[in-house]
């Protein structure tokens, strides 16, 4: 069964960063949607279980959608550029 987690809305400032999802039993297979609403681009940084850190980057006015197995934490990290807004949502698949 998948699990929607609720959208949740971000606004941070240049060269900050936030965990939107943590996991640190082991790791889930989940979806991630984020929409970049701001006039600078977003970092997604993805954490998975025996993988390397792999991180997303999402110019202003534009959205990614990925799935990702054993996911660990999925983070949003502004640019020293400026800051930005949007929404990320996580859908996971607990069985």
């Amino acid at each position: 069964m998948a699990i929607l987690l609720p959208q949740q809305s971000y606004a941070l400032a240049a060269s900050v960063g936030k965990s939107y999802y943590e996991n640190l039993a082991g790791g889930t297979n989940a979806s991630i949607t984020v929409n970049n609403f701001g006039p600078f681009p977003v970092d997604l940084v993805v954490t998975r279980v025996d993988a390397p850190v792999i991180t997303y980057l999402i110019p202003a006015g534009n959205s990614l959608t990925l799935s990702v197995d054993l996911l660990l934490v999925a983070a949003l990290l502004t640019t020293p550029s400026g800051a930005s807004t949007g929404t990320i949502q996580i859908a996971t698949a607990d069985f």
